[in-house]
């Protein structure tokens, strides 16, 4: 991804820390967050400085070297066994911070070098899986397209590149005329906040929508597809994203327009036969109860939104039944959900 006039990847490791662009500071700044240990990268994960399926995976795998690098020669099993066990509750949905945890774990056994190679060499894989997610996602995308997103599934979201937005910012290159429909996605606000500055970083012509405005912009015949990432894909095809996902595709669906789904393999948990065995993350109810912003000289305050004293519920993501998704676009080609399942991707 490109800064202003300096290329960047969201998450990488510096000597011994993890370094990533610190997603809650944007729009209004870009900074880059710097987690010494591990503990410190779970941090950053759990607070979502570093978010999307993609760019988690990276940053756990990148944690679970650290802890191989921190470990106590007299402990070294006992303490990275217990570094996976905290990684992996930072964020219980994501099926890529288990798959990265994992591999990394496992070279880990070996040496801690051999941890560090193999973080490094998934963040690889990640910036690799963006870009074929982009040129098989950009063949389904016709000059003129309009078409709506949710959350942010670009290049925040993965290491580079990203998934949903992939296709879209490939066909930007090729010259296509395209708009894109930012759902702004609360309630953290990653599509108005997050895809917007990618969108407008990369001069894709779009426009902010809030979350309730989808199925009319549909109706409208405004909406000629829907793109969005995942953050666990069933074996079935039962899909995993951000909280309003579902009331899309369902939306889509009644108007006979292709819903399509982004990640690369490994987001798919073959183990998970349904998405009725998907663990769905609760995050606090602040995230709904109040909203953060600058003032006009730039101090970031925190402002309450909704009536004091009530309650809120906030679960982070919804799964989408894979009757209602048209295809997943993934770096090994386009699969369409069929019930075998997508066993074709192994």
């Amino acid at each position: 991804m490109k800064v202003g006039d300096k290329n960047y990847v969201t998450v990488w490791l510096e000597d011994r820390e993890v370094c990533m662009i610190d997603q809650t500071q944007l729009p209004y700044r870009f900074e880059i967050y710097r987690a010494k240990d591990y503990l410190h990268t779970c941090e950053a994960i759990r607070t979502m400085v570093v978010r999307g399926a993609g760019a988690i995976g990276a940053a756990a795998g990148y944690a679970m070297a650290q802890a191989c690098l921190e470990a106590p020669a007299g402990k070294y099993q006992e303490y990275i066994s217990k570094a996976r066990r905290d990684i992996e509750a930072t964020r219980p949905t994501a099926q890529n911070l288990f798959y990265a945890t994992e591999a990394v774990y496992e070279a880990g056994m070996k040496s801690a070098d051999d941890a560090v190679k193999r973080a490094k060499a998934l963040a690889d894989e990640n910036i690799e899986e963006g870009k074929k997610i982009g040129e098989y996602g950009n063949s389904l995308i016709k000059d003129g397209s309009q078409i709506e997103t949710h959350c942010n599934a670009g290049w925040l979201a993965f290491v580079d590149h990203g998934s949903a937005l992939a296709p879209i910012y490939r066909a930007k290159r090729d010259g296509k005329n395209i708009f894109v429909y930012a759902d702004e996605t609360r309630p953290r606000s990653q599509g108005a906040r997050l895809t917007a500055w990618e969108l407008k970083n990369e001069d894709v012509p779009h426009a902010i929508i809030p979350d309730n405005a989808g199925a009319w912009m549909m109706a409208q015949g405004k909406v000629d597809m829907v793109i969005v990432g995942a953050d666990r894909i069933a074996a079935n095809g039962d899909v995993a994203n951000k909280i309003g996902t579902l009331e899309k595709a369902i939306a889509a669906h009644h108007f006979g327009i292709p819903f399509y789904v982004t990640a690369p393999v490994s987001t798919i948990d073959f183990d998970c036969k349904t998405g009725d065995q998907i663990d769905i993350e609760e995050r606090g109810q602040d995230e709904v109860l109040y909203q953060e912003g600058p003032d006009e000289d730039g101090t970031r305050r925190k402002i309450r939104v909704a009536s004091p004293g009530s309650p809120a519920m906030n679960p982070a993501f919804d799964v989408t039944p894979a009757s209602l998704v048209t295809a997943i676009i993934t770096e090994k080609g386009i699969a369409e959900p069929t019930p075998e399942g997508l066993s074709g991707l192994k």
